[in-house]
């Protein structure tokens, strides 16, 4: 029998981890709310991302797979390339599992709200937290609106950015600037090759390209640009889209590979200005407290170079529902943690160096495409079946 004490909760953060966790912890009967701090939805932003196998079975366990894979375009693998489109090295899915999904993130936003909406679970806007306090019988969140509201537990669902972080542990590490800003678009009528279900990654002499061009000719491109100097979004979107686009195509004038074409092919209207790359440290000392927890990127965020970002922010928001359903909060909290930290960590660190080569200047870029000629021959698909064949069992009862 179930000794859970949780039948309430407050869900911080409107973006891909929240409504994740508000449908799960629905699942699990506990009644959620979804408070987001922006006025509007964030329909139309964001860049390119990927749903790992592991990310998408984690969805399929709160019947969300079969609604999530159609926005997606299967990507089998990832060509590593220098500068002249020289392959260096070539990583694909351990033999038996499904392809990685690459989706844009304004679809998958657009999709989990209506979702999220459908099921009966009620996203408040213009609540932006600013405090919680934290007693015997339940949490109490306070908005810069003036307004509360309290519920059984309160998760933080905010973002490397999170508020509930630092009301958790004041001295929790925040993010820092990774040397890179990102940028991507999608263009149609491309005249470079079909990549044939695969990404490509160039590193080029002054900038890190990915590129995946379908059997239509439609393709999708992403750049990371070093900038030395810390950059907010903000910043970044006042500097008009035509003077972004000349200044990427000029990066890869040296450079024999398509990002000139997929460039020249963008309208000022379709770039996405994605803004500063930024990472979290490799450990977040402290997940929860009291009647307060993390979940998705305020808890683990892994470099964007991994892939697995959303995937592993999907998996801990099952897992934390499903901790929640069987166990009481405080000892439902130790056992999430006692399931999460250990995989996410190890993928934080077998990431991490990859945004320190993309942000690379021309000598650091030939020892690690020298470093990637190594590593691509000695590296074998079924090293990485921990990360991609990971499976919950959501019927599995959890204790403590």
């Amino acid at each position: 029998m179930s000794t859970r004490d949780t039948r309430t909760a407050l869900v911080i953060g409107g973006g891909i981890a929240g409504p994740i966790a508000a449908m799960a912890l629905q699942q699990a009967g506990i009644e959620a709310t979804v408070f987001e701090a922006y006025t509007g939805t964030a329909d139309g932003k964001g860049g390119g991302m990927t749903i790992a196998p592991n990310g998408q079975d984690a969805l399929d366990a709160v019947g969300l797979g079969e609604l999530l894979r159609p926005l997606g375009v299967p990507m089998t693998g990832i060509v590593m390339q220098d500068w002249a489109g020289r392959r260096l090295a070539e990583f694909g899915n351990p033999p038996g599992v499904p392809p990685m999904q690459l989706v844009w993130r304004a679809d998958l936003y657009t999709t989990l709200y209506g979702e999220t909406e459908r099921r009966g679970i009620r996203i408040e806007h213009g609540k932006r937290l600013v405090d919680a306090v934290d007693t015997a019988d339940g949490v109490t969140a306070h908005f810069a609106d003036g307004t509360t509201a309290t519920a059984d537990i309160l998760i933080g669902a905010d973002g490397i950015r999170s508020t509930v972080r630092t009301l958790i542990d004041p001295d929790a590490p925040g993010p820092s600037y990774a040397g890179l800003i990102s940028f991507g678009a999608q263009v149609q009528g491309s005249t470079t090759p079909s990549t044939r279900s695969k990404m490509n990654m160039s590193f080029g002499k002054q900038a890190f390209l990915g590129y995946q061009v379908l059997d239509d000719a439609s393709a999708i491109w992403f750049v990371n640009l070093p900038h030395p100097e810390a950059v907010s979004a903000a910043e970044t979107k006042q500097t008009p889209s035509e003077e972004w686009l000349r200044l990427l195509s000029s990066k890869f004038a040296d450079d024999r590979t398509p990002a000139r074409e997929l460039i020249g092919r963008t309208a000022p209207e379709d770039l996405i200005v994605v803004g500063p790359v930024e990472n979290m440290p490799p450990r977040v000392p402290v997940w929860s407290r009291g009647r307060m927890v993390l979940v998705g990127d305020s808890a683990h965020a892994p470099s964007s170079s991994s892939g697995q970002g959303a995937s592993l922010s999907i998996e801990s928001a099952v897992e934390l529902a499903r901790c929640l359903r069987d166990l009481p909060h405080q000892e439902a909290f130790a056992a999430y943690e006692q399931l999460r930290r250990p995989r996410v960590e190890r993928v934080i660190r077998e990431t991490t160096h990859k945004n320190s080569a993309k942000a690379a200047g021309p000598a650091g870029r030939v020892v690690f495409a020298m470093m990637m000629r190594l590593f691509g021959r000695i590296n074998k698909p079924e090293k990485m079946a921990w990360v991609f064949d990971h499976r919950i069992d959501w019927n599995a009862p959890v204790t403590a």
